[in-house]
């Protein structure tokens, strides 16, 4: 039987970080808030339809005000790859008369077996290496959820979007936020994990895309409800 020696370095695990510079993104709005106005007095009686029979008169919702606003996404790429080893023990079963086993010059006294009657096992302590592999490609909202594709729609950009957030006084995203969006899904340490020997975390593509909003407010004059209608600044859709 052919053996290779086993060689355990010494040295300190390898573990890298690879994350590439965020882009920002601001949608251009091309709309103008008339047509915004004109969606919302098609769509405002929706807002207070609650059965087929109670639908409220046009006349009696009024228009209240018309605010614009940017909703950031998270537009990020990753992979986290582990190369670790875990504890293990392998167990074997030897005939009841024997006394001892000598495996790799290291000697084991056998001892019974709890799961089967006048059996006798020896256990052999090691470690087991392998190898953890995580990608991902995500579109998220402003608080790391899931975001539905349909409220994204493409549009062109701003040449100057750094300008514009701050003459528009748009409410950036934090530094570092999506990175940790990411890390929290696919940057998990096995539980078994018990020494490592590589370890990377890499953000090939990161974007947050700043979309334009129209929020919208009507009021019911006989019940005084009010309602908030949201349209996208791109398409004009309800949101």
């Amino acid at each position: 039987m052919n053996t290779q020696p086993v060689v355990i370095s010494a040295e300190a695990p390898s573990s890298k970080e690879n994350i590439v510079e965020r882009k920002t993104i601001v949608y251009e709005a091309h709309i103008d808030p008339t047509v915004i106005r004109v969606s919302g007095e098609k769509l405002k009686k929706q807002l207070f339809t609650r059965f087929v029979l109670f639908k409220p008169k046009s006349e009696d919702i009024q228009f209240v005000s018309l605010e614009k606003y940017y909703e950031p996404y998270i537009v990020i790429s990753g992979r986290y790859f582990i190369d670790y080893y875990r504890k293990c023990t392998y167990l074997f079963k030897v005939d009841e008369r024997v006394r001892e086993v000598v495996l790799l010059n290291h000697k084991f006294l056998p001892e019974a077996s709890t799961s089967s009657k006048n059996a006798r096992i020896i256990k052999l302590p090691g470690e087991e290496r392998l190898i953890n592999e995580a990608k991902a490609f995500l579109i998220l909202d402003k608080n790391g959820r899931d975001a539905e594709v349909d409220n994204l729609p493409s549009a062109p950009s701003e040449k100057k979007p750094e300008k514009v957030i701050k003459e528009l006084g748009i409410e950036e995203l934090a530094e570092n936020v999506d990175v940790n969006f990411i890390r929290e899904r696919i940057a998990k340490r096995p539980k078994d994990l018990n020494r490592i020997v590589e370890e990377i975390f890499e953000i090939n593509d990161r974007s947050v895309i700043y979309t334009p909003r129209f929020k919208l407010l009507f009021r019911n004059v006989k019940t005084w409800d009010e309602k908030v209608l949201v349209l996208d600044g791109v398409t004009s859709k309800r949101i």
